[in-house]
């Protein structure tokens, strides 16, 4: 099967294989723990056990005293959730649709590295892929050929629409990264809903180079998901605007109870999740 790949995949898997296994598949696996315990069996109670495990019921039935064994409730359902609009695929050499590649694989790699299974959902002002959760390197070949080759429909952006469609999806607790430049906002009620029971991660996308090649003074500029066009007078520092977005966007994020981190496309994505994840760490343990 090897042979098939496209070239373009297998260099993807390469690149990204060896920082997962070396730097983040344990980190992923701390920020990203199991919900409790599962049943596995019962044994006969050893002095210095818990009793706060005894198994009553078997304890009367034998006349000795069980307690219940469990292991850790490991196994957990990443969802990809991947916004492809038109101003995602805007910019020099597509520079953020290959950032959310690079991103995509290094997240798909980390979960299945742990056993966990992985779920892409492909949107712009539609649905316009989904891949049911599952494991295995075919499984992650066939996730990562959509985000590289998968060419979408829409080319506007439905947030909410997105998001429905993962609460119908995951009927139990799950992890969500929703990737995006979020050029529209999410509805915070929606995603205060969602937070209480799954882990929303939210991954700005920006694009940095174009900030530092646009000249200044007034310029007609044409937005590339619904060719409205209007005058911006660029001797306003549209960086501080930017940053400002950034700062409120966080802000509602946070607020909605989702995680947030922001990369420039064509940055180190393997620093920015590092970050991340060492970020939410010492967040839990603080």
């Amino acid at each position: 099967m090897f042979d098939e790949i496209d070239n373009r995949l297998r260099l993807l898997e390469l690149k990204c294989r060896r920082p997962v296994e070396h730097l983040l598949a344990g980190a992923f696996r701390s920020v990203f723990r199991g919900r409790g315990v599962e049943f596995e069996d019962v044994r006969p109670y050893y002095p210095g056990d818990d009793v706060r495990t005894m198994d009553w019921k078997v304890t009367a039935r034998t006349g000795e005293p069980h307690i219940k064994r469990g292991i850790e409730e490991r196994e957990q359902c990443i969802y990809l959730l991947v916004d492809l609009s038109a101003s995602m695929r805007h910019g020099e050499e597509c520079a953020k649709r290959q950032t959310v590649a690079e991103l995509g694989t290094l997240l798909i790699l980390a979960a299945l590295k742990n056993q966990d299974r992985v779920a892409l959902i492909l949107f712009t002002d539609q649905v316009e892929l989904v891949l049911q959760p599952g494991r295995g390197r075919s499984h992650a070949l066939r996730i990562m050929d959509a985000l590289v080759h998968f060419e979408p429909a829409g080319r506007g952006t439905d947030l909410a629409k997105v998001l429905d469609t993962f609460e119908r999806m995951a009927r139990k607790h799950a992890v969500a990264f929703i990737i995006s430049d979020f050029f529209v906002e999410a509805n915070r009620s929606q995603l205060q809903a969602l937070a209480c029971k799954h882990d929303l991660n939210a991954i700005r996308i920006n694009d940095a180079s174009a900030r530092s090649r646009l000249p200044r003074g007034l310029l007609r500029m044409q937005d590339a998901e619904n060719d409205t066009q209007r005058v911006v007078d660029l001797d306003v520092k549209s960086g501080a605007n930017d940053g400002e977005r950034g700062a409120l966007l966080r802000e509602q994020m946070v607020d909605g109870g989702a995680s947030y981190l922001s990369l420039d496309a064509g940055g180190d994505c393997v620093e920015a999740l590092a970050g991340f994840f060492l970020e939410r760490q010492q967040r839990a343990s603080g």
